[in-house]
């Protein structure tokens, strides 16, 4: 049967689905009281202020508003329809939902963007068939099997492979309704200037796909097959699809695994991570040929803190390393460096020595980032020069300063000590001097790690609103105090829209006959903005159980904000009245005034 998921089935999906369990696969948590808290996934920040309540089983940012239930983070998080959340948390139960959906009705995602995406993975299909199944593909084929590639591995990486011709790829596409113009603003084709004429980008090479987080297919990187091709690899440009900066490869497959072991490891390309993989490192990721950028880091930091960076053994890869482990240190990662011998990178390694001693030998025997650095100073110095020498030392106790570990001080302060037979006491005295600028420094710029509770983070509001909120608080865990409230109100509404809308969806949700329950009242909820402001009243701290009395106070606050609007909207009135020489209204106006006056008393 097509068509919408029943209710009764959202229900069972929504009681099924843990929220911690499901945002912690995008989100690291740390539970702080009650609650769990993380860097928000929404925008970018140093101090976590992303709340997850599995009592309440709803989330809420203080810092961007961002705010829901299990089904709302999921729309959120993916970009995604309602159906295609529930149908997602539904596999994750292993529930039957008992109806088809439409998923291409239901995709809310730009026409040509959709075209994009389906001529890569139809492109991904052809390539894979023509290297397994084609004559044309069996050099291919015997270079990854020489190379140590598994069946199993090119079958779960997708790798193909493209023929020599030149608009096998176009020509195809075009047949099958793909205008030649979106092919290529997607990076697939090229046009020649000269004749107007499209031809494949990728000809004669082996195909590795490349997968943004959630597991489209948005870009290609092709490896020349034979030596004389030149360039000998070709990546997928810059296209509306993929962000050299904003993609990390085979995230989406290891987000898993990172969350699992708490470490990520980065390789500097897509085969050192492959052939990890088939290593046993399943926790790999790479960058696309672009240094380790910002965005790069919040995607880690989201999984992980712990990370393992896997470069190449030359300079430029020791270089390399040393920058993305600077960066991914400042922003909190705990660091460590694998070491490759000389004149191998990990493929060449895994090839050579086997799976498990690179995982014991290479990523298990990493340094920490400071024994690192300690070995990276050493690059292109004469250590038997005087001059050098004490650069090299005042290098590495600025390194030791930033330490906040009292004891790896001490650990990396007595190693130079006995290498250099140096007092300690002066090494440890020359650190204590670089120390004290570096503490003013972090004090300034170190992101907080605790969370900031939640009442000094949320916006001061005005009384009124204040008092609005409290109330919508209390009426989301008790019917009865909402239909006092209407009656206390009479004629009367918030002030705030969206408070009244919540009210007024409140009141739909209790005389249906629904219990109190905040995170099945979001999913009632029509609007986003909705959500979000009733998951950010729901994560309020409100003490105590609410007494008439303060019912009423908290009612008379709203109330007594509405006279002061009347109040003053009718003193401009009795102003214009006045300058229009009209006394008689001026003098009806004036009576209005002090009676709303004496109501308020």
């Amino acid at each position: 049967m097509t068509g919408m998921i029943p209710n009764e089935k959202i229900d069972e999906i929504r009681r099924s689905s843990d929220i911690v369990e499901v945002v912690s696969e995008y989100v690291q948590l740390k539970k702080q009281g009650r609650n769990y808290f993380g860097l928000c996934p929404f925008h970018g920040e140093h101090t976590p202020s992303f709340s997850v309540s599995p009592d309440k089983q709803i989330f809420h940012c203080f810092g961007c508003g961002a705010g829901g239930n299990v089904f709302t983070f999921l729309m959120d998080i993916e970009g995604i329809s309602f159906q295609e959340a529930a149908e997602k948390l539904a596999q994750k139960a292993h529930i039957e939902l008992g109806v088809v959906l439409r998923h291409e009705e239901q995709k809310n995602i730009d026409p040509k963007r959709r075209q994009m995406l389906e001529a890569h993975e139809l492109l991904q299909k052809l390539y894979h068939h023509l290297l397994l199944h084609t004559k044309e593909g069996e050099p291919a084929l015997k270079y990854l099997r020489g190379r140590g590639f598994t069946d199993e591995a090119i079958e779960k990486f997708g790798i193909g492979y493209a023929l020599p011709a030149w608009d096998f790829a176009a020509n195809m596409l075009q047949k099958r309704g793909f205008p030649l113009s979106v092919l290529e603003e997607s990076g697939l084709v090229i046009r020649n200037e000269k004749d107007g004429k499209y031809f494949d980008r990728f000809r004669d090479r082996i195909m590795f796909p490349i997968m943004d987080e959630k597991g489209n297919m948005v870009a290609f990187a092709g490896r020349a097959v034979r030596k004389q091709e030149h360039p000998k690899y070709l990546n997928s440009p810059e296209t509306p699809l993929f962000n050299k900066s904003k993609l990390l490869f085979n995230l989406n497959r290891a987000r898993g695994p990172i969350r699992k072991k708490q470490q990520a490891v980065i390789f500097e390309g897509y085969a050192d991570v492959i052939s990890a993989d088939r290593a046993g490192v399943e926790n790999g990721i790479a960058t696309m040929g672009t240094s380790i950028t910002p965005e790069h880091v919040r995607m880690i930091k989201r999984l992980t803190d712990g990370v393992v960076i896997c470069y190449d053994s030359d300079q430029a890869g020791l270089t390399a390393a040393f920058r993305a482990g600077k960066m991914l240190s400042e922003n909190g990662c705990e660091v460590r460096v694998a070491q490759m011998p000389d004149g191998l990178d990990p493929d060449d390694y895994i090839n050579q020595h086997g799976g498990e001693k690179f995982r014991m030998d290479v990523i298990g025997a990493s340094l920490t980032f400071m024994a690192f650095k300690m070995q990276y100073f050493r690059m292109n110095k004469n250590l038997q020069n005087e001059g050098e020498k004490l650069a090299y030392i005042e290098e590495v106790i600025q390194e030791i300063a930033k330490l906040e570990n009292p004891v790896e001080k001490d650990l990396y302060l007595r190693q130079l000590s006995e290498e250099f037979s140096l007092s300690l006491d002066a090494l440890k005295e020359q650190e204590r001097q670089y120390g004290s600028r570096e503490t003013g420094t972090r004090k300034r710029s170190r992101p907080a790690e605790n969370p900031v509770p939640a009442h000094e983070e949320a916006r001061m509001l005005p009384a009124n609103m204040t008092a609005e909120r409290r109330l919508l608080w209390h009426m989301l865990r008790d019917g009865e105090i909402a239909y006092k409230v209407k009656d206390f109100l009479g004629e009367n509404s918030f002030y705030g829209d969206e408070h009244q809308a919540i009210f007024t969806y409140l009141l739909g949700w209790y005389e249906e006959g629904n219990p109190p329950d905040t995170s099945a009242f979001l999913s009632y909820l029509p609007d986003a903005k909705l959500q979000r402001i009733a998951a950010e009243i729901e994560m309020m701290t409100v003490g105590g159980e609410l007494t008439d009395e303060e019912l009423e106070d908290y009612v008379q606050y709203v109330l007594k904000h509405q006279k002061l609007l009347r109040i003053q909207e009718k003193l401009r009135a009795q102003k214009d009245a006045e300058r229009q020489n009209d006394f008689q209204k001026a003098l009806q106006l004036a009576g209005e005034i002090v009676a709303l006056r004496k109501s308020m008393t």
